[in-house]
């Protein structure tokens, strides 16, 4: 069972984060686009009202970035 409760949209903002720095770190054509694409999500995990909370920890930040990588592992 997961400790924090996350929300579906940051979980799906961090997932594509992850999926796009991926991308960018791959592949030599779309850098740019790729980069923009990185923005626009960090800003919207950032911002996520979900941190104004009680459970928007920093630890709940470190979970949240290891969340997808543990996924992956599975």
């Amino acid at each position: 069972m997961d400790r924090y409760a996350f929300p579906h949209d940051l979980l799906m903002a961090q997932t594509a984060w992850c999926a796009v720095y991926g991308q960018l770190a791959t592949t030599a054509e779309g850098g740019a686009a790729h980069r923009r694409q990185l923005l626009e999500l960090s800003r919207r995990i950032t911002a996520h009202p979900f941190w104004q909370t009680p459970a928007g920890t920093p630890a709940a930040r470190v979970a949240l970035k290891e969340l997808p990588r543990t996924q992956v592992r599975r």
